[in-house]
């Protein structure tokens, strides 16, 4: 039984976003487990509305960068200015200071400004001429990106994407999924009928309760040869690094706490493998002369590896 706020967050969602209810769940899972979200995705399929409707939902502060080959990392993470009157430098908040962090088409900045969020991302604070300066909580990046081949856009390097929890894509809408949104999307913004299911305070409980499930020594096992198996598949010249275990096992949590349980078991993990360790391998060249891509090498690994059993 999914948990009641966590429902209502997601029905919320659903007012913007027709259809796609695996990829709202799944970025209510990165949420509630302190994670950060990359889409990748075509131009127009609702990456933005779902960041949109999520901040609205949860109650969280919004911020957006639509990031260009100009976009400055003072734009990201703030500035310092001089005050005549006092002769001390103050601080300007940038746009990353809030609780949710639109980072929109970051595949088209420079890698200068790209990695401006490495330190958002990961320790929760920014710094800017030597002082650091807290980020609000709770805080997440939904972060969006053009497929690579679109003109313009600049690969994020590894380092950057193991910052990332999930990698998602939320696809094109079916023929009857389109009509539907053709219909909400006449005259009106369905944005506008969004109604907080949560305040902040609730989310920080829901994040506290979800990094609480119980995890078995097995699972913790499981998780550690499943990502010691990607080091060692020929296919694969980059492997899962420590830091994609320990997010699989945080979006795992989510997952059980979301489905009522306080325990997680291996469909959890199944259910997100891909989308926590997919943009964390690289493949070798031969692999990908062969046909191969992620997923298939992923699909082969947890084929592969034996789950626990689960005890009655």
């Amino acid at each position: 039984m999914t948990q009641p706020k966590a429902l209502g967050i997601i029905n919320e969602v659903r007012k913007a976003i027709v259809g796609k209810d695996t990829v709202v769940c799944k970025t209510l899972m990165a949420i509630l487990a302190g994670g950060h979200i990359l889409l990748e995705d075509n131009p127009g399929v609702g990456k933005t509305t779902m960041a949109l409707a999520f901040s609205r939902a949860m109650s969280m502060a919004f911020s957006r960068v639509q990031f260009t080959p100009e976009t400055m990392p003072s734009d990201v993470t703030g500035y310092s200015v001089l005050n005549k009157d006092t002769g001390r430098l103050e601080y300007r908040p940038g746009a990353a200071l809030s609780n949710l962090f639109l980072a929109d088409e970051i595949n088209r900045t420079s890698a200068k400004t790209q990695s401006a969020l490495l330190e958002a991302m990961e320790e929760g604070q920014v710094t800017v001429d030597g002082v650091s300066h807290p980020l609000p909580r709770p805080y997440t990046v939904i972060a969006t990106q053009n497929p690579l081949g679109t003109a313009g856009t600049q690969p994020l390097p590894e380092s950057q994407l193991d910052r990332f929890m999930l990698q998602l894509s939320i696809g094109y809408p079916s023929a009857e999924q389109e009509v539907l949104i053709l219909k909400q999307t006449e005259g009106r913004r369905p944005l506008d009928f969004i109604k907080p299911a949560a305040t902040l305070e609730e989310v920080e409980q829901m994040r506290a309760e979800a990094a609480s499930v119980h995890v078995a020594d097995d699972l913790y096992r499981y998780v550690a040869e499943l990502c010691t198996a990607t080091r060692e598949d020929p296919c694969l010249r980059l492997g899962a690094s420590p830091r994609a275990g320990g997010a699989l096992v945080r979006a795992c949590r989510a997952s059980a706490w979301m489905g009522g349980r306080d325990y997680i078991v291996p469909a959890d993990i199944n259910l997100l493998f891909f989308d926590v360790l997919g943009h964390r391998v690289v493949l070798e060249p031969q692999a990908k002369m062969s046909g191969k891509d992620a997923r298939s090498v992923l699909e082969g690994i947890v084929a592969q590896v034996p789950a626990p059993r689960l005890l009655k």
